[in-house]
């Protein structure tokens, strides 16, 4: 998938936090285990279609609430258990994040 450079920085977020929740839950090791990469590549599957592109603010904030319940709710584990702990293992995607919740939530084109 191709994403332009604001959205690059949404996937790579996204993908450490998976790898963090995945490492801490499912045992350590190079690669996600089957679960996580399913969420993973919904998540990059999601942000891929996202309307609002390099005007959208994080999901949390979004209008548009794109993923399914079940996935969402995944989703939200992930970064209720790892975001607060991102500033430790990745600082400067933890404060961009934070920057980007500050956006203005974006217009329905």
């Amino acid at each position: 998938m191709l994403f332009a450079k604001r959205m690059q920085a949404e996937a790579a977020t996204i993908k450490a936090m998976i790898a963090l929740y995945c490492r801490r839950h499912h045992g350590p090791g190079p690669q996600l285990c089957r679960q996580c990469r399913e969420l993973e590549e919904y998540a990059l599957q999601r942000l891929a279609a996202c309307p609002f592109q390099e005007d959208k603010t994080t999901c949390g904030n979004c209008p548009i609430h794109c993923y399914q319940p079940k996935m969402r709710q995944q989703v939200r584990r992930v970064m209720q258990e790892i975001g607060p702990g991102m500033i430790m293992h990745h600082p400067l995607m933890a404060v961009r994040h934070l920057i980007d919740g500050l956006r203005k939530k974006p217009i329905k084109r």
